[in-house]
């Protein structure tokens, strides 16, 4: 986020709930489930953040769509922009995305029960842990 919106401020940890997080296409998305909620953190951005986002997302494309979405943010719950992406394709992680995932959400002191459940989504997960390269299964 600080590489691509250099006037975004970290408002700290927040949460969605009523959704989970899943691959769809290599990525990251949240769908609608009921129970469940997403942790991530929460940002203030600039107009030329926005453009970036759009940019980055491809909005134009049609692949994402945003959303005002209810989180519980570090002061209460407050209305958020989200980015939707249609579910389908790969349920598989691009090459290195989700293993930056959970760093990000390491990093940002995110509960350790959800970084477990991002961790499900590594490459090679089995029973509990990662396969290490080389490893065998």
């Amino acid at each position: 986020m600080r590489v691509r919106c250099p006037g975004a401020v970290a408002l700290g940890a927040a949460m969605l709930p009523g959704f989970r997080y899943v691959i769809a296409r290599g990525f990251g998305i949240v769908v609608p489930q009921g129970g469940a909620c997403v942790h991530g953190v929460l940002w203030r951005l600039t107009p030329r953040d926005y453009a970036a986002l759009n940019l980055f997302e491809s909005l134009d494309s049609g692949l994402y769509r945003r959303a005002l979405l209810t989180v519980e943010g570090p002061h209460g719950p407050c209305r958020a922009l989200i980015y939707r992406a249609r579910r389908g394709g790969r349920r598989h992680a691009t090459p290195g995305y989700q293993e930056r995932v959970v760093a990000a959400a390491s990093d940002w002191r995110l509960p350790q029960r959800y970084i477990a459940e991002l961790r499900r989504h590594l490459p090679g997960y089995r029973g509990g842990r990662p396969i290490e390269t080389g490893e065998i299964a």
